[in-house]
């Protein structure tokens, strides 16, 4: 097969985003018009780590696209754990900020969980408290994680029967891990979850309807480990040399995929679309 024809076999996250933003925004609009409500995010970024802060920019620029207030309280990288307590629970009581993300990894000194539990549930943009964690489980979708939200919204629409196919993830981070695969088994998958210490990795891959990775581990996932026809979602970055690779190598697996994120392009845009569908949604449950 010609390398051209194996462009309709990438999944492109820019432009579900794309559509996923579209409809935030009308719904920013709506919300505005008819009850003159403007939907707010809170970033809280500890630190000066270059990564977060581009993260948190990305998500400024996405509110700043749909219509959605958005501020940034950056807190030197002293702040103490009861510093970064008191401006959560500032914000929790703020009428006008609807969304809260607390940008990770903190720096060291700080617990994240405790921090993450603060966090008002109904303002819990990022899906991580453990009340939506736990809502989740028991198949009850509010407020769950972006990134593993975005692979669904992907595999919608796109059309990826899920019920009664084997879905295979490699990582079980709380962040896409083990929400994804709560996602998986809601929607009546079969689930495998691998991570560093599985025995054997390729034999679960080998088998994988759908293949979500995430583990920051660079081409981790080769051609040979495939099944011809998987579906594939990278969620894993590294970077080298100023450039950007993901867990899977890209260039070879398209080759029997048939549907791949590529790195960056992928799951990235879609990530953010969701955080922005969250906020809308906080806002009109407020």
């Amino acid at each position: 097969m010609a390398q051209e024809n194996y462009d309709s076999r990438r999944i492109d996250g820019k432009s579900l985003a794309g559509k996923v933003e579209a409809q935030v925004r009308q719904g920013v609009g709506q919300l505005k018009k008819e009850k003159n409500v403007i939907p707010g995010l809170a970033t809280i970024l500890v630190g000066e780590d270059p990564a977060s802060k581009m993260y948190v920019r990305l998500k400024h620029k996405a509110c700043e696209r749909i219509g959605i207030h958005a501020e940034d309280h950056n807190l030197p990288e002293s702040t103490t754990q009861e510093e970064l307590i008191e401006v959560i629970r500032e914000l929790n009581s703020r009428k006008d900020i609807h969304g809260i993300l607390l940008q990770l990894p903190l720096p060291g000194h700080l617990d994240a969980k405790a921090a993450m539990r603060a966090i008002d549930p109904d303002k819990d943009a990022d899906g991580f408290h453990p009340y939506n964690m736990g809502k989740l489980l028991i198949g009850e979708e509010g407020l769950v994680p972006c990134t593993p939200k975005g692979v669904i919204r992907a595999l919608e629409e796109y059309n990826v029967q899920i019920q009664g196919k084997h879905a295979v993830i490699v990582g079980h981070s709380n962040v896409v891990g083990k929400p994804m695969a709560a996602m998986l088994i809601n929607r009546n998958a079969t689930v495998s979850v691998c991570h560093v210490f599985t025995d054997n990795l390729k034999k679960y891959t080998l088998d994988a309807d759908i293949l979500v990775v995430g583990t920051g581990v660079k081409h981790l996932i080769k051609e040979d480990m495939i099944k011809e026809g998987a579906v594939i979602f990278d969620v894993g970055i590294t970077e080298e040399n100023g450039k950007i690779y993901g867990d899977v190598d890209f260039d070879n697996v398209i080759r029997k995929a048939s549907l791949i994120t590529p790195v960056p392009g992928g799951v990235g845009p879609m990530t953010i679309a969701i955080l922005m569908e969250h906020v809308l949604r906080a806002a009109m449950n407020a």
